[in-house]
């Protein structure tokens, strides 16, 4: 089932156009990465998918519905990059809140505040709150109820290493459960391995939408190999390599994709001296500025 579908959108305002001709489309239990640099449209996106600003041209369906039409709203979750919630409530009676709106029982709701862990914060005011704990509460509003899409824009700001990591993983229980994820975030590094499609804006173009290892395969960017070995052999790898020297024992060789397999025989072949050997290909930040310099050179 198609949770999300974004035909041919333009977005104007006046005679700047800030999006143009944008189509995309978010499965059931898929989690799909909106990128780009700002004023790329990300957020323009997300207003018009959420029924806040209207659509120049071109139409958006979310789960068969108008954007912002009560039966859209009832099935989706919004977690804003710059969450707000009253300071005067506690995280448990603004949860009870957004519980009672959603007909939610309210024991879901302080199962959330534990699983999100804020159970041990959840009856100080949230004026007491730091950024991350706010962002935490945001984070459980949006899943309460189980939506059938969820969008998330900057959803880790503020948040520490560890609750990065448990946010990720509630993000993966929510596909799992087959909702549709639409996350937006500039993190880049840690979206590598947690979403299933890539989807990149520039300049209000979509230069660039699916699985990271397609857009590898795309771009054809260099492979990184990083070879160890030690300190009296490194110069015999280097001379029977080449590459650069980056320290005492390991050196880095860069290759195209389809030069791989003859680069690892290369180094197979050096047997015992090498002691180690990473390979790296290319990063989601280096495939975000492949994608984004073929639109600037347009």
């Amino acid at each position: 089932m198609t949770a999300l579908k974004i035909n041919n959108v333009v977005k104007r305002h006046g005679t700047l156009e800030t999006v143009s001709d944008v189509s995309l489309s978010v499965e059931a239990g898929e989690r799909v990465a909106l990128l780009g640099h700002n004023g790329a449209g990300k957020t323009t996106i997300i207003k018009m998918v959420l029924g806040l600003m209207p659509i120049t041209q071109g139409t958006i369906e979310v789960l068969g519905h108008q954007p912002g039409s009560a039966a859209a709203r009832k099935q989706t979750g919004y977690l804003p990059e710059s969450v707000a919630f009253h300071g005067a409530l506690t995280g448990r009676e603004q949860l009870h809140h957004f519980a009672r709106l959603k007909s939610t029982p309210l024991k879901e709701a302080d199962q959330l505040l534990e699983r999100v862990g804020l159970a041990d914060a959840a009856d100080r005011r949230i004026s007491t709150y730091s950024k991350g704990m706010r962002q935490r509460i945001g984070l459980a509003q949006v899943v309460l109820g189980q939506p059938k899409l969820a969008i998330l824009d900057e959803p880790t700001s503020g948040l520490d290493p560890v609750s990065r990591h448990e946010f990720y993983d509630i993000v993966e229980e929510l596909a799992h459960n087959g909702s549709a994820v639409m996350l937006s975030s500039h993190a880049l590094t840690e979206l590598e391995l947690r979403t299933d499609r890539i989807a990149i804006l520039s300049k209000g173009k979509l230069v660039a939408n699916d699985s990271l290892q397609r857009l590898r395969d795309l771009a054809s960017l260099p492979i990184k190999f990083k070879v160890t070995a030690s300190v009296d052999d490194i110069n015999d790898v280097n001379q029977r390599l080449g590459g650069r020297r980056v320290n005492g024992q390991s050196l880095e060789l860069l290759c195209m994709p389809d030069k791989k397999i003859s680069v690892l025989s290369a180094i197979t072949a050096l047997g015992p001296i090498v002691k180690d050997v990473d390979v790296t290909p290319a990063s989601l930040e280096e495939l975000y500025r492949h994608f984004s310099k073929i639109e600037d050179k347009r």
